[in-house]
């Protein structure tokens, strides 16, 4: 029996639910075997100024940046250097052993004008693959590439720039009409190259976008005003994320969501943002099955997250599956935060999320639940793809103030089982848990104080 204290509005200590058996569970592997696969590139020393390559404060440096990086390229690698000022320019591809550093006191500004953004590429909405808009800054079947320096990226969106798109208005360009035929072209099994978007689709683009890269780093820089994602490596191996701070309140902006990605570190990073902070994903529905691609192998340590839907979150586009995450010393606080530790999936989006482990986490506020489990997310039991959460550990934690501990919410055929808790103190609780369709949760040495009653 586990050793319970002061469990007021949550009167449990060990529950175990009949559940079917899931799908096999892959084999672990701990925090060390990831920070040991994970190492940074290493790029020449020799720098290649864009003002050498044509670029003035007062034109727009697009061409001039583009020409120091294949120049920086075809030499064999080193710095492209943006100096301090303002450089404003279009989207910005990266090339093999290409570090964009951003000196202090540089800010890369980008059109907000979606045609410099053409022609479309290859790349991804919401875990779905399509051509659509270019990100603003991509690379595609790289290695060894970085952004890094003390310099600021702007992306420029704002209530009249990209951000309308979201649709949340009822009026003017939407994305509405063009995500929803996206999602039925997967459904449907149209062929990649048939989905084009673009120009009239109004589907954003993500900020920094590696895709199938490998060794890549973004140390440093400071993120404002995405489109939509903000640091979004897909399809890549190797990826340090360490000490940038992304500040971008608007529609869907999440801070960092490596997808499909395999040995990832986020270190040092601090977040204030639109969405969710952090989110670990793996494709969506059929494409993430069909690409098939788990995100594996993830250390997300002494990271700072503010506002956002979710601190840490896995989904909801899973159904490649997500493995092997490990979160730790991060500092979580603001009355705008929903929720520290979140999974989302569905009956449609799937996948099996498994072997994740938060230690050594100190949050202040957050609004809804320290733990959140969304299994009704969205379809929620409509559909044919049985989610799964299992081995999840949460273990020295300590929260000041929250809606509730722990709100799960699934369905019968879902599985969500092997969830421990342990030395953790959950304080100021203003509300009871909910605990929908769970397999086995134990709790060890867990307090749950409720908020003082006003008077």
């Amino acid at each position: 029996m586990a050793s319970l204290r002061r469990l007021a509005l949550v009167p449990f200590s060990v529950i175990v639910f009949a559940v079917a058996t899931a799908a096999p569970v892959a084999p672990p592997i701990d925090e060390a075997a990831v920070l040991a696969a994970v190492r940074d590139p290493v790029f020449p020393d020799r720098d290649f100024p864009i003002t050498a390559h044509g670029a003035r404060e007062a034109d727009d440096c697009g061409a001039a940046i583009a020409r120091a990086v294949h120049a920086c390229h075809a030499a064999g690698g080193g710095r492209v250097v943006v100096p301090a000022g303002t450089w404003r320019t279009g989207p910005v591809r990266l090339e093999s052993n290409v570090n964009l550093h951003l000196a202090a006191g540089a800010t890369l500004k980008f059109d907000p004008d979606p045609a410099r953004y053409l022609p479309v590429i290859l790349t991804r909405f919401e875990g779905m693959e399509f051509m659509n808009y270019q990100p603003l800054i991509h690379a595609f079947e790289e290695e060894n590439v970085a952004v890094t320096g003390p310099g600021t990226l702007d992306g420029s969106a704002s209530a009249t720039a990209w951000w309308p798109w979201k649709g949340k208005s009822g009026s003017g360009p939407s994305q509405k009409e063009a995500r929803a035929r996206l999602v039925r072209e997967v459904a449907e099994g149209v062929p990649v190259a048939e989905r084009v978007y673009g120009e009239g689709h109004f589907m954003r683009p993500n900020f920094l976008q590696p895709h199938r890269c490998k060794n890549v780093l973004i140390e440093g820089v400071t993120i404002v005003a995405s489109p939509m994602w903000v640091v979004h490596p897909l399809l890549c191996t190797n990826v340090t994320v360490r000490g940038i701070t992304v500040r971008s309140l608007g529609p869907n902006n999440d801070g960092c969501n490596p997808e499909c990605c395999r040995d990832v570190l986020i270190e040092g990073c601090t977040f204030e943002t639109g969405d969710d902070c952090i989110a670990i994903k793996s494709g969506r529905n059929d494409d993430g099955r069909r690409v098939g691609v788990p995100c594996e192998n993830i250390v997300v340590r002494r990271c700072t997250m503010r506002d956002g839907h979710g601190g840490v979150t896995m989904g909801s586009e899973v159904s490649g599956d997500v493995r092997n995450v490990f979160v730790s010393e991060c500092r979580m606080d603001s009355p705008h935060l929903d929720r520290a530790f979140r999974f989302k999936s569905n009956a449609v989006r799937g996948g099996v999320i498994e072997n994740v482990h938060f230690r050594d986490v100190t949050i202040g506020r957050v609004a809804k639940a320290v733990l959140g489990v969304e299994f009704d997310y969205d379809e929620g039991a409509d559909g044919p793809h049985r989610p799964v959460l299992r081995d999840v550990s949460i273990e020295r934690v300590t929260s000041e103030s929250s809606g509730t501990a722990i709100d799960i919410g699934s369905f019968p055929a879902a599985t969500i089982t092997g969830i421990r808790i342990r030395d953790c103190s959950f304080r100021a609780v203003e509300g009871p848990g909910r605990m929908q369709h769970v397999g086995q949760i134990t709790l060890d040495n867990v307090g749950i104080e409720p908020a003082a009653t006003r008077r």
